[in-house]
């Protein structure tokens, strides 16, 4: 199959006219202008992108990855297929160690089929002060035999862990899982600047919701947000749903990290559908004007964000397109080290988004099929 666009990006280059060739799943090669030959296919006035790669969800469409159901999973996969993600990342949050190995086991399956990416642990490993929407009866410090534990039974499908790292254990954890291959993102943490520094040298290489549940930026104590900042080595996430954050600010932020700003969407089951209740993994939330609060409480439970949305709020706050694209494909890749997706380039996995001029998802192929 030979497409031609208006525009084609690669995550990486702007062709205006572009081409992309298509050989069953993979791309075989993309390039300016045209082809060479007739296209199957042409979008005269749209955009083709990578498809969007998030690694940091735990729902949508009324689903949660925090189940054991396989139709549930489904339904998450397929709402966010619709709006243009292509790759996921399940995002597990705080539960019980039985719950875990069932839900993990689940998933691993799931990832060995290629239906997702890889399986974030958001938790249990956090501060009982910046826990935010968890369940802080199972919080736990880190130990490195069921970290172990975990790792085996996942058969390489673990691919990130969150951690507060004043935890007693936590330096130590962070060490082993990197060592592992694992990324190990800070998170859910009230840390120091110096013991974010010292979890960055022992391996730490992102920031889970960067300002979210963590310490604040203080003008004295400048916390783990500042070290996250300025360290080149870590990448950072922001939901850019204009409520976890202030625009301006994810933006300014985004702009600072250049190839580290990750867009995230770090969804519950209520994205893509109605407000009503739901659970997030045993907690209950409340969504109303599609913000999620757990039940009789400010704290915001997770978001309703699409990753389609994201990419429009982070535009219209001021990041040039490409950037904004490039946080919510070939920065998210590169985050977690993802073979064969977010960018659009010979060898790769077919998976791509056409988009309108306002980055409306018009449609969007995986592995070589429309969706």
């Amino acid at each position: 199959m030979i497409i031609e666009a208006r525009e084609l990006f690669t995550g990486e280059t702007t062709y205006a006219p572009g081409w992309i060739r298509i050989e069953d799943e993979h791309v075989i090669a993309a390039g300016e202008g045209t082809a060479g030959s007739a296209p199957d296919l042409r979008f005269r006035e749209a955009l083709i992108a990578p498809g969007y790669v998030d690694v940091h969800c735990h729902g949508g469409g009324g689903g949660s990855f925090s189940t054991t159901d396989d139709d549930e999973i489904d339904q998450v996969l397929t709402t966010h297929l619709a709006t243009g993600t292509t790759t996921m990342v399940a995002s597990l949050v705080t539960a019980s160690p039985d719950t875990l190995r069932s839900q993990i086991a689940t998933l691993t399956r799931r990832f060995q089929a290629g239906d997702i990416a890889g399986i974030h642990l958001e938790g249990p490993w956090l501060s009982p002060d910046f826990m935010g929407a968890h369940d802080g009866t199972f919080l736990m410090s880190p130990k490195i035999g069921f970290l172990t534990e975990l790792i085996e039974l996942g058969q390489g499908a673990i691919k990130m862990v969150t951690i507060a790292p004043e935890l007693v254990g936590g330096l130590a954890a962070i060490r082993f899982l990197a060592d592992h291959d694992v990324v190990v993102a800070i998170g859910h943490t009230g840390c120091t600047y110096d013991q974010a520094r010292a979890a960055i040298a022992a391996g730490a290489r992102g920031a889970t919701h960067l300002f979210n549940a963590m310490a604040p930026l203080h003008h004295r104590r400048p916390g783990p947000i500042l070290a996250l900042l300025r360290d080149p080595r870590v990448y950072l996430e922001i939901i850019f749903d204009d409520l976890h954050i202030h625009p301006d600010l994810a933006a300014f932020t985004l702009g600072l990290a250049g190839r580290r700003g990750v867009l995230v969407t770090d969804a519950m089951a209520a994205a893509g559908n109605s407000d009503g209740r739901y659970l997030l993994g045993e907690l209950e939330v409340s969504v109303e004007d599609s913000v999620a609060r757990l039940e009789d409480s400010d704290t915001i439970a997770g978001s309703t964000l699409l990753l389609e949305s994201a990419v429009q709020n982070a535009v219209a706050a001021g990041i040039p397109r490409q950037n904004a694209i490039r946080a919510a494909t070939a920065n998210a890749a590169d985050y977690l080290k993802l073979p064969g997706v977010g960018r659009l380039e010979p060898g790769v996995w077919a998976d791509l988004i056409v988009l309108d001029q306002q980055l409306n998802i018009q449609r969007t192929m995986r592995h070589g099929n429309w969706n």
